[in-house]
């Protein structure tokens, strides 16, 4: 059996399996998909051999995408994300509820299918062993420019210190969010990177707690329990300006998404009457018991919570 060491990687990564056309040449998803990576482990924003189809890796994509693919190639990171299965050493994990689910023809279904369907890929464990050590990572780096990318390394090396995440968000945040038309969202993954800065943005506006019951709790990689929650659904109103935000815990977005409270013009909790019955656990209060009292809201008073998203929100679930 053939050692899985650095250079066993560095040849796998030199001959990657990609489509070969006789016009516009070799497809380049596969390794700019692979150099994304490698920055998000070099930036500490991938720590566990998982690897999400994620905001933050969409946008990575797209910042070297646009800089180096100069082919008349689609964008599409979804390809790649499935179809680097066939090399081996890339593993597709799916959610509990998609046991069913293969790859086979995922890969063109888009980037909104195949993160409904995959919680992760994974990396070889031998591979992303190496790829934890700076010295092995900055080969199989060289590895890929050299092989895909030749003489772009300098371009790269720039593309590497922007962190194209937090420039969306920062774009975002200066306009207050946006608001998107139905052509708009054919582009999935600009959607998908923008939605994402969105709930980002909502959560740090409450300081990372939820309005509801003020819990906060962030993971070691910066993992957060409290969501970024659209008030006016964005699937039917297209709409991620921040005042359309709250930022609620898992609990407390389901409960609101499903009309089980709402919040009126004095930003107070509205609770109806025998919609729901409940039993806290010992020590902490129930949900009935927060009727009257005022959500926690945004530091900045020009990201208020919109008063009629709320009152549209408390019209349609009946909340009086």
């Amino acid at each position: 059996m053939m050692r899985k060491d650095l250079q066993y990687y560095a040849k796998k990564f030199a001959k990657l399996n990609v489509n070969r056309h006789r016009e516009r040449g070799p497809a380049p998803h596969k390794p700019v998909l692979l150099i994304s990576v490698i920055e998000l482990i070099e930036q500490g924003k991938i720590r566990r051999n998982q690897v999400p189809l994620s905001p933050e890796l969409i946008s990575t994509f797209l910042k070297y995408w646009r800089s180096l693919v100069i082919t008349d190639h689609r964008s599409d990171i979804s390809l790649p994300f499935v179809h680097l299965t066939g090399d081996k050493f890339w593993h597709l994990s799916f959610y509990p509820d998609s046991e069913t689910a293969t790859s086979k023809g995922l890969g063109s279904k888009g980037v909104t299918a195949v993160r409904r369907i995959v919680e992760y890929a994974s990396l070889d464990p031998e591979l992303f062993k190496i790829l934890q050590d700076p010295g092995q990572r900055v080969i199989l780096l060289r590895v890929l420019i050299d092989s895909w990318f030749s003489g772009e390394s300098s371009k790269i090396e720039q593309l590497s210190l922007i962190d194209e995440f937090e420039s969306v968000k920062s774009q975002l945040l200066r306009e207050g969010g946006a608001t998107y038309n139905v052509d708009d969202l054919k582009d999935e993954e600009n959607i998908v990177v923008r939605n994402g800065a969105f709930r980002k943005i909502v959560v740090s506006l409450y300081d990372q707690r939820c309005a509801f019951c003020g819990l906060r709790i962030i993971s070691a990689d910066g993992q957060d329990i409290v969501d970024g929650a659209h008030i006016k659904p964005f699937s039917e109103f297209r709409d991620d300006r921040f005042v359309n935000g709250l930022a609620l815990c898992k609990n407390h977005h389901w409960a609101f998404d499903h009309g089980w409270f709402g919040i009126d013009e004095d930003y107070r909790i509205v609770i109806p009457r025998d919609r729901f019955t409940e039993e806290a656990a010992v020590g902490s209060r129930e949900m009935v018991s927060f009727r009257g009292e005022k959500i926690r809201l945004p530091r900045d008073q020009k990201f208020m919570p919109s008063i009629n998203g709320l009152q549209w929100h408390r019209k349609k679930w009946r909340i009086a």
